[in-house]
Formats: C-alpha cells, sequence, structure tokens
C-alpha cells in the first residue's frame, strides 16, 4: 500500500470513528434517560404524563403539561423577539454601517454570546426585573389590556417575575447566535448580484430585500435553528426571572416553569425514587422535543432550498 493510500485511509478511519462517537453519545445519553426514567413511565404512561398538569411531590403525583407548555411560549416568544432584531444587526453591519462600526458591532455581539447565562440572570433578577414590573408591564397593561384577544395576554399584577421577563431574558441572549450567522451569510452574498441590482436602479433596501435576503435565507434559517436549540434548553437565566410555578398560565404577567427549570430547582430535592424518576422523564422529554422540532426545523430548510 502506498504512503498516499495510507494517509487517505487513516483519515478515513479518523473522520468516520469521529462521526461514530457522535452518535454513539446520543444514543447513550437517551438510554440512560430512558432507564431512568422507566419507573416514571411504568406509574404514569404516556400521555397522561404529557397532559397532566399536576406536579405534587408529597402527593407522588407528577405530569409534565405545566413544564412543556412554559417551555414552548418561552421559546416561542424568545424567537419572535430575538429574530428581527438579530436580521437588522446583520442587515446593519453587512451593508449601511462604516468599516470601523462594523467591527465594534460584530465585537459587541460576539461578547454578549460569551457572557454565562448565570450573570444573564442575575442582571435580569435585579436589574431588568423591576424594570418590567414598574415601566413596561404597565405600560403594555394600559395600552393592550383593552384590546380584545390581545389584551387576555397582559392580565395580572406586574411583578417582573414572569414569562415575559424571561422571554425578554431569553431573546437577549439568543440574538448573538442568529445575528452572527445571519452577518456571514449576508457577506457571501456575490458582489455583482448586489452591484447589478444597483446599476438597474434599486435603493439598498430594495437590495437587501430582493437579493441579498433570498440569497442568504438558507445560512439565515440556520441561525435561527441555532438559537432555537440555545432557547430550548437554557436553564440559569431563565430560572431567576420566571418563578418556578407548577400551573398552566394564562398571562405572560404569571409566574411558571419550564422543563430546564424544574430539573434545576428541583433535582438535589427529589426524595423519593418516583420523583427522581419523572426528573429524569422530563428530562427524556426535552430530549425527545429537541429532536423533533430541529427535525422539523431542517426539513423546512430542506425544502425551501428544493423550491428555490
Amino acid at each position: 500500500m502506498s504512503k498516499n493510500k495510507k494517509i487517505d485511509l487513516f483519515l478515513l478511519l479518523f473522520t468516520g470513528s469521529a462521526a461514530t462517537v457522535v452518535l454513539l453519545m446520543t444514543v447513550g445519553i437517551f438510554i440512560t434517560l430512558f432507564l431512568q426514567s422507566l419507573p416514571a413511565i411504568q406509574k404514569f404512561g404516556f400521555f397522561h404524563f404529557i397532559f397532566s398538569a399536576d406536579w405534587d411531590p408529597v402527593k407522588v403525583t407528577f405530569g409534565a403539561a405545566t413544564t412543556i407548555v412554559g417551555t414552548l411560549i418561552i421559546t416561542f416568544l424568545s424567537l419572535l423577539m430575538a429574530t428581527p432584531i438579530a436580521i437588522g444587526i446583520a442587515i446593519f453591519i453587512t451593508e449601511i454601517a462604516h468599516a470601523r462600526l462594523k467591527g465594534l458591532i460584530g465585537m459587541a455581539i460576539e461578547l454578549l454570546a460569551a457572557i454565562p447565562s448565570i450573570i444573564y440572570g442575575m442582571w435580569g433578577l435585579f436589574t431588568l426585573s423591576p424594570i418590567m414590573a414598574n415601566y413596561v408591564e404597565p405600560f403594555l397593561q394600559n395600552s393592550l389590556g383593552w384590546v380584545p384577544g390581545i389584551g387576555y395576554l397582559f392580565r395580572g399584577t406586574p411583578l417582573g417575575i414572569d414569562l415575559l421577563t424571561a422571554s425578554v431574558i431569553l431573546s437577549i441572549m439568543i440574538i448573538p447566535f442568529t445575528a452572527s450567522i445571519a452577518r456571514d451569510a449576508f457577506a457571501l452574498t456575490p458582489s455583482v448580484m448586489k452591484e447589478s441590482s444597483y446599476a438597474l436602479g434599486s435603493t439598498k433596501w430594495e437590495v437587501v430585500r430582493d437579493v441579498i435576503i433570498p440569497h442568504s435565507l438558507q445560512g439565515v434559517l440556520g441561525g435561527v435553528i441555532l438559537s432555537l436549540g440555545r432557547a430550548l434548553g437554557e436553564t440559569m437565566a431563565v430560572a431567576f426571572v420566571l418563578g418556578n410555578k407548577h400551573h398552566i398560565p394564562t398571562s405572560l404577567l404569571e409566574a411558571a416553569t419550564t422543563i430546564t427549570v424544574t430539573l434545576a430547582n428541583e433535582f438535589a430535592e427529589a426524595t423519593g425514587d418516583i420523583y427522581l424518576s419523572s426528573l429524569f422523564y422530563l428530562a427524556l422529554l426535552l430530549f425527545f422535543m429537541s429532536f423533533v422540532i430541529l427535525s422539523i426545523a431542517k426539513t423546512l430548510i430542506r425544502s425551501k432550498r428544493h423550491l428555490h
């Protein structure tokens, strides 16, 4: 065997082994979570556990509905708030800002991504939460509380420890991920396409809307998916400002809980086997939810690519 073939064989074995390790780790995590969850699965079943809102360690009755609903609401709201801002930042950096300003804003975005989540949580508890309780949430109640349908979401006493505050914190945390990837995607748009559009009389907004965004759509959606994964699994920042209340929220100004917050707050105090197994069951559901949601997002991206 020649030297080049040996090198190719080594490369094949090394990269194949690395890919196999990732698959084995994923399967190993699933098996561990499933085995630890088995007592709770046998006691509560699948549909009862998912749709039950009962979470009472004293009565040894557990259901995941409150944590699943809280997780989905916060994830959706954070993406809804973060995505337009992140795309706007990316457009400003690539198409509008001065060269020196581009580097400064890019560095600030990267710094936001590097801040530990517990710092966000502490800032949210001591700074953002009072602002939300004293100014933002009363303003939303006064301006939107009378609107049919929408006003229903802003009922209650503004305390700053609720779904809305947690969603704002989480949106700030995921903005850098979407913005950075969208910026890189926008920068890959061929200059000849933009120059041709300008030559035809297009404005900067028309170039961004009709040339840059369509050409970079796959990269932008990839950044949104990365942010989605981060939002689903975030724990500490949300735990500080959410309240950890097991109930189905009917207003954005109510305390609630998520799967990750419940695991962080209650894992150390889980005394009985069923209690501990139920927490592992929650972790298994989060693992499954992440896999399903990200798979759906990947499928949508592939379908858009084929249509394009």
